[in-house]
Formats: C-alpha cells, sequence, structure tokens
C-alpha cells in the first residue's frame, strides 16, 4: 500500500514527532508508515484523515497485486 503522509505532514510543516504526538504513536511508526514498511490499523488510519482533514483513500492508494 502506497501512501502521501510524507507529503502532507511536509506540507503542512509538521515534524515527525509532532505528528506521532498528536497521533499518540511513537516517531518510528510515522516513520514507518512514511517509508511503507508498516501498514496503519483502521484506527490509526481514520486518526490520520481526521487530522489532516481528508479521507483515508486520500491518504492511503491501495494497489492489488498481480496474479
Amino acid at each position: 500500500m502506497k501512501n502521501c503522509l510524507e507529503e502532507l505532514r511536509k506540507r503542512r510543516g509538521i515534524k515527525q514527532e509532532e505528528l506521532a504526538e498528536a497521533l499518540e504513536v511513537s516517531r518510528q511508526t510515522i516513520g514507518s508508515l512514511e517509508n511503507g514498511r508498516y501498514n496503519p490499523s483502521i484506527i490509526l488510519a481514520f486518526k490520520l484523515a481526521r487530522y489532516f482533514e481528508t479521507n483515508i483513500e486520500d491518504i492511503f492508494i491501495y494497489e492489488e497485486e498481480e496474479k
């Protein structure tokens, strides 16, 4: 799954630490999300969408694997 979390965060001038604190997660979690090493829980995805005042689908892009 791809995402544009880093782009959204940087557009607002927010550091990873600030976003992590606002969402009550670690900075490492934010870094892992931005680098695609971690997919969020549905609760964290909703928190991110609310924080950025957008839809989950506008942050996270699901791409099905080719068979």
